[in-house]
C-alpha cells in the first residue's frame, strides 16, 4: 500500500473550462493525469489531493469530476482549495463514495499516520489593502488546522502528514506573519506536508526540509501531471 500526491486537478466535465488558456502544458490535461495514474497508482493505494479539484460552482455540478476521480484506482482524501465553491457539509460529503473521504477539522488514518489538512491561506498578501478580511480568514484557518491535528493526537498519533491547499510558508522573509502555520506543524511535529496552489515561480517552492519536516508541492502542472509517490 503506497502513498502518492497530486493536487490542482482543475477538473471541468460539467462545464467550458478550458485549462489550455493557461499554458500548452495544460492541453488535455484530463488524460495526461488518467495515463499516468493508470500506470502508477493500485487498487489499494492511497492518493491525496489537496484542493481546487473541480471547477464546478455546486455539488451537483462537481458529481461528473468527482466520479470521474472515483473510477480510477486507489482511494483518495481530498481537501478544499480556494476555487472549490462546489464544497458542502463534510458529512454530506464524507456520505456520497466508499473510496473518496474527505478532510475538514478531522483526519483520516493511513497505516501509522494520521492524515490531517485544511485550506490554509496565502500569507504573503497579508499585508495588501484587504488586510483586516485576510486576518480573519487567517484566524479561521489556523482554528481548522488545530482542530484537525488536535484530533489525531488525542487518539493518539504520533505520526501526521498534514494536507494544505496554500504553501504552509512564505517566500516573503518580510512578512510579520511567516510563520504562523510553521510554528502549528513544529508544535505537532508533523512528518511530512503536501501541497498545492503554485502553478508559477517553482524555483521559490522547490521541495524542501524545515526544522524536521519535509514539504512536498504536488501541483499537477508542477509534476507534470505525474502523481508523486511519497511513501
Amino acid at each position: 500500500m503506497n502513498l502518492f500526491a497530486i493536487s490542482d486537478l482543475h477538473l471541468s466535465f460539467n462545464s467550458e473550462k478550458p485549462m489550455d488558456v493557461f499554458g500548452k502544458i495544460w492541453i488535455d490535461h484530463f488524460n495526461k493525469i488518467k495515463e499516468n495514474w493508470l500506470k502508477l497508482v493500485c487498487d489499494d493505494d492511497l492518493i491525496l489531493i489537496c484542493g481546487d479539484t473541480s471547477w464546478a460552482m455546486n455539488i451537483n455540478d462537481a458529481i461528473p469530476d468527482l466520479n470521474w476521480i472515483d473510477n480510477l484506482p486507489g482511494k483518495k482524501i481530498i481537501i478544499k482549495g480556494n476555487h472549490d465553491f462546489w464544497w458542502t457539509s463534510i458529512n454530506k460529503l464524507n456520505s456520497i463514495y466508499e473510496n473518496i473521504k474527505f478532510i475538514q477539522n478531522n483526519y483520516i488514518s493511513f497505516k501509522e499516520y494520521a492524515i490531517c489538512g485544511s485550506r490554509g491561506f496565502n500569507i504573503d498578501i497579508l499585508n495588501s489593502q484587504d488586510e483586516k478580511n485576510h486576518l480573519k480568514i487567517l484566524e479561521r484557518e489556523k482554528i481548522r488546522m488545530n482542530l484537525s491535528l488536535r484530533s489525531a493526537k488525542k487518539d493518539g498519533y504520533e505520526k501526521i502528514i498534514y494536507m494544505s491547499h496554500y504553501p504552509p510558508f512564505s517566500i516573503n522573509n518580510i512578512s510579520p506573519n511567516k510563520n504562523i502555520f510553521i510554528n502549528i506543524l513544529n508544535e505537532y511535529n508533523v512528518e511530512i506536508v503536501i501541497y498545492g496552489h503554485i502553478h508559477n515561480n517553482f524555483e521559490k517552492f522547490y521541495d524542501r526540509k524545515i526544522n524536521h519536516t519535509k514539504y512536498y508541492l504536488t501541483s499537477c502542472d508542477y509534476l507534470n501531471f505525474i502523481p508523486l509517490k511519497i511513501l
